[in-house]
Parts: C-alpha cells; structure tokens; sequence
C-alpha cells in the first residue's frame, strides 16, 4: 500500500500539471476569433465549436472521469452519461433560448465544486467522514448535469446567435450536438483507458490517488473562477488597476529622465 505522504504527492503531481496549464487555456471560454467566425459561419461552425468547447472543457471532463471512474459495465456507463446529457441538454437549450444567464465565473465555481464532489465521493468521503451513504448517484449527475449545461449555455450566449427565433433555435441545437459529439469521443478514451487501466495492481493502488487529484483540481479550479469572478466585477480592486499601472510608469520615466539629462537632448 502506498503511504499517506506517497498519495499526497501524487495528487499534488496532478494539481501541478492543472496549474501549468496557460490561464487561456484553463478560462476555455468563447474567444473574439470564434465570435467572429461565427458571423459569417453556418450551423456547422456551431456544431464544430460545440465539439472544441467540450473537449478543452477541463471541468465537465473532470467531472465525467469521475462519474465513469469505477463503473464497469457498458449499461451502467450508458446510464449514468445519459442522465448527464439530458441535464445539460435541458439547461443549453432552454437557457440559451429564453437567454436566462448568470455571471459565468460563478457558474464555473459551482461547476468546480461538482467536481470536488465527485473525488471525495469516490474516495468514500460520505461514509469515512459523515457516516452516512452517499446521496443517490444518478439524482446527483442529473443535478450537476443542469449545472454543467447552464454554464455552457452563458458561453454561447456570448456568440451571435440571430434574432429569428427558428435559426436561433438551429444555432443552438447545432452547437449541442457539437457538445454531444466531443462528449462521446472524450468517454471513448476516458472509458477504454479506464478498462485498460482497471486490470492493472496499479488501478488499486492509486485509484485513491486519482480521486485525490480530482479533488484538489476541482479546488484549485474554484479559487481560480472566484479570482477571476473578483476581476470581473470589481478589476479596480486590485493592487495595480490599469490607471495606477499607467501612472507609475509615468512616473518611473519622470524619474530616468531627471537622473540623465542627456535622455531629454537625445530625445
């Protein structure tokens, strides 16, 4: 059995490589290239950017690793990926339709939260430390499920999508499908590594590990939403707004200047 500082290593191992992700990266929202593309794209550029966003969606694939993490049957795996998918189905279409929206660094939080539920819930969590079972599973993943869809559908909100209703409507179902599709191709290699995996004494050894880094990511990831929730709605609050940024670069030239005079007459 590996020791308690072994685990803790390896799941700060698995934390490290979430933080040397470039922020850009880690933020996987909706750039002005892909606004931009879409003006002028049609339902298949929904469709393809629907795909790119699941696939680089580090939080919803966190979250479904550990729903699939220890099933082991193609039922159960069905199952419990359906539940998901209607949940963020329903909440990416009507969402989006009837334009309901949130601050999407809140959503986010919450959606790193599911992801922390999800490793302390395989570990055991509810029972070492609640003495209590856990809370029904696939009530659970439906829940998250709304969740996750909720937070996809403030990222589409910020695309162009038409003021028709019908073509709106195709914008946005084309865009789930996109979703769909990436969602099927990331199980294919989460459940196929998982099965290859699952065979092997290491799969025991280090499950617990695994689950460990799901939940410091999912921690990691809520504090880095909150920080950037705290620069969206208040950026002057920090050390160095962009006005004193400016000034103190103002300043520091004032003072290079009155240091060499020969800086003025060159100038």
């Amino acid at each position: 059995m590996l020791s308690q500082r072994k685990v803790a290593l390896l799941a700060l191992a698995a934390l490290a490589i979430a933080i040397g992700l470039p922020f850009d990266a880690l933020a996987h929202g909706i750039s002005e290239a892909d606004r931009q593309r879409m003006l002028s794209g049609g339902y298949l550029q929904y469709v393809g950017l629907g795909a790119t966003h699941m696939l680089t969606g580090y939080d919803h694939l966190l979250f479904l690793f550990g729903v699939v993490f220890f099933l082991t049957s193609f039922k159960d795996v069905t199952k419990f990926v359906t539940v998901f998918t209607i949940g963020h189905c329903i909440t990416l279409i009507f969402a989006t339709f009837y334009k309901i929206t949130w601050n999407y660094y809140l959503i986010d939080a919450i959606i790193a939260i599911s992801v922390i539920y999800k490793g302390f819930d395989n570990n055991g969590g509810f029972q070492k430390h609640f003495q209590m079972k856990s809370p029904n599973l696939l009530a659970a993943v439906f829940g998250f499920g709304l969740l996750h869809g909720f937070g996809l559908s403030t990222r589409l909100q910020q695309l162009p999508l038409g003021d028709d209703s019908t073509s709106m409507l195709l914008r946005i179902l084309s865009f789930n499908l996109g979703v769909e599709l990436g969602q099927i191709a990331a199980l294919a290699a989460m459940v196929a590594l998982l099965a290859l995996w699952r065979h092997r004494p290491s799969f025991k050894r280090f499950s617990y590990a695994a689950n460990l880094g799901l939940v410091f990511a999912g921690v990691f990831l809520l504090f880095m939403q909150l920080h950037g929730y705290q620069h969206d709605s208040d950026p002057d609050s920090f050390r160095f707004p962009i006005e004193e940024h400016k000034h103190v670069h103002d300043d520091m030239e004032i003072e290079k200047s009155a240091a060499d005079p020969s800086r003025d007459s060159l100038d």
